[in-house]
């Protein structure tokens, strides 16, 4: 299928679910494919925020938890690879929701669940946003401290290094738009890069002295509070967050030709470069970190202590680190991209208070620029966490990882109560049934499982400075979405315009016979053709056949 005719099915496609293409379609396959690792940035999101297992469980939460993290996200894309290739919206999860709740006794819940389920995500967008620059901040903190071992980092100075991250990211997606797919080929040349050049550097500088493998693989660290068991299920908030994200490819689904073929594939291959990258990363971490509870006080954090203990020099960390440095801000970029895309998308269907306002298109720049200003906005705010709480960076990424998960979660699990029936049968990923049911299952009990180990706070006793705020955030979004239900949303929103597959055919077909002219024009003039033979049926005493 040559490149135009591929265009022309996308956006047919898209016309047929009742969605206008708004935003060009400039991202090549390869290009999705650096988003999306751009995003998950596996070995970099795992290496930096080592913090989070290793008190919680030690190498063996590392590395086991990582496993464990990655068999169960690779059965959550799975199954929501098939529902990208049934309905290749930007929507993604909420739309998912709306085509499969469209039909029988489910059909009177299918607004409210859709809304649910979009606003959960958007927050889950907005929150992994903030962990980019979180996560980037730590890191340009981590070089204060390795050369100044007397510097007490102060919240402030942190929170400043955030917005810094921040705003370098919405100027990037607010004025380089045309620029991005090349942004992203680059950020897969600079990860795999790093990866090479770190792993190689401190596997080579730490030569002969290494941790052993009984280390690696078996040590256990609990510097919690908690039992042993709970501990070791916390430190999987680092391989969550680690691999979370590959439903980026659904709201950028928009913007790349052979969406339906190409999207799926993108979204399981993300997370299984992921997995194999950010195994080997850690474990060659951990081979050469030395005395691991030195690292984890070391006020040059845990990456750069362990850069120090394999180089033995300031200026081979430093320069180790640039390689994550810069990686946060790519990844930063392309995350505030995905999520400025689901705002829009949302609001499009008017599940966002001001909905017209965020959901319009600048004319020349090509990008939503409301909805672009309005997620800077809330990462700010997601920010000032940082003033108040000690265990910002628990909260902040558990926010992430929760209603990211709960929003893979819904969509899978009501296609689970249905029967697995509710895809169209000729979408173009399908997978094998015994292997469906299986990811299907593994995947829903995963995220139920997450979703309540992630609120835990993350050591006792636990103090208000202490508390994982994550639950209070979680709590406050769904207020605010529960008062915009009854406010606006039980009048106005209806879910997603839904045509289900006959019609998707149909729509294709009518453009290719006319050469590829405006896809809304086709569709709207099939749909009053379709009905003016319903209505000449009805005069004529015929029964009009379902359309």
């Amino acid at each position: 299928m040559g490149r135009k005719q591929s265009l022309i099915d996308d956006d047919a496609h898209l016309a047929a679910m009742g969605v206008k293409q708004e935003l060009k379609r400039n991202f090549s396959p390869l290009s999705m494919l650096g988003l999306a690792f751009a995003i998950l940035n596996s070995w970099t999101a795992l290496s930096t925020s080592l913090s989070l297992a290793l008190p919680s469980g030690g190498p063996t939460s590392v590395v086991w938890g990582l496993v464990t993290a990655g068999v169960c996200n690779l059965c959550v894309a799975a199954s929501l690879a098939e529902f990208l290739s049934a309905y290749p919206t930007a929507g993604g999860q909420y739309h998912w929701v709306s085509c499969i709740t469209n039909t029988g006794k489910w059909k009177k819940w299918m607004p409210i669940l859709s809304w649910v389920t979009g606003w959960i995500n958007v927050f889950g967008w907005m929150a992994l946003t903030a962990t980019g620059g979180l996560l980037g901040s730590q890191l340009v903190v981590g070089v204060i401290g390795l050369y100044n071992t007397a510097y007490k980092v102060k919240a402030w100075h942190q929170f400043l290094i955030y917005i810094g991250y921040n705003i370098a990211a919405g100027l990037l997606n607010a004025f380089a738009n045309s620029i991005l797919p090349y942004f992203n080929k680059a950020a897969i040349f600079w990860s795999v890069s790093g990866f090479m050049v770190i792993t190689i550097t401190v596997l080579a500088c730490a030569a002969p002295t290494y941790n052993s493998g009984d280390f690696v693989f078996r040590e256990f660290i609990n510097q919690t509070g908690w039992p042993d068991g709970i501990a070791w299920l916390l430190g999987l908030l680092q391989g969550g967050l680690g691999l979370t994200g590959y439903d980026a490819v659904a709201h950028m689904i928009e913007e790349i030709p052979n969406a339906a073929i190409e999207g799926p594939k993108i979204m399981v291959y993300c997370v299984m470069i992921g997995i194999f990258t950010g195994f080997i990363f850690l474990v060659s971490l951990l081979f050469v970190a030395g005395n691991i509870e030195t690292a984890i006080e070391s006020p040059a954090g845990i990456l750069g202590a362990i850069f120090f203990n394999a180089t033995g020099s300031n200026a081979g960390t430093v320069c180790l680190l640039m390689f994550p440095l810069v990686c946060m801000l790519f990844a930063t970029t392309s995350i505030m991209t995905t999520s400025s895309r689901m705002t829009y998308a949302f609001a499009r269907d008017r599940g966002l208070p001001f909905s017209k306002f965020f959901s319009r298109v600048h004319p020349t720049l090509d990008v939503p620029l409301e909805a672009l200003g309005f997620t800077f906005g809330v990462v700010i705010i997601f920010g000032c966490i940082f003033l108040g709480s000690t265990a910002a960076f628990n909260a902040i990424t558990s926010a992430s990882v929760v209603a990211l998960g709960v929003s893979y979660g819904i969509p899978v699990a009501i296609n689970l109560l249905r029967g697995r029936k509710m895809l169209p049968t000729t979408r173009a990923f399908v997978l094998p049934a015994w292997f469906a049911w299986t990811a299907n299952i593994v995947g829903v009990a995963y995220v139920i499982l997450t979703t309540v180990l992630f609120v835990f706070p993350p050591a006792i006793p636990v103090t208000g400075s202490s508390m994982n705020y994550c639950i209070v955030v979680f709590f406050i979004v769904l207020v605010i979405s529960t008062i915009q239900w009854f406010v606006d949303g039980r009048k106005y929103y209806h879910g997603p315009n839904i045509e289900m597959e006959g019609t998707v055919l149909t729509a294709i077909e009518s453009v290719r016979g006319t050469g590829g002219r405006d896809i809304n024009e086709q569709y709207a003039t099939q749909k009053e053709r379709e009905a003016a033979e319903a209505d000449q049926a009805a005069l004529n005493g015929h029964s009009s056949p379902a359309v």
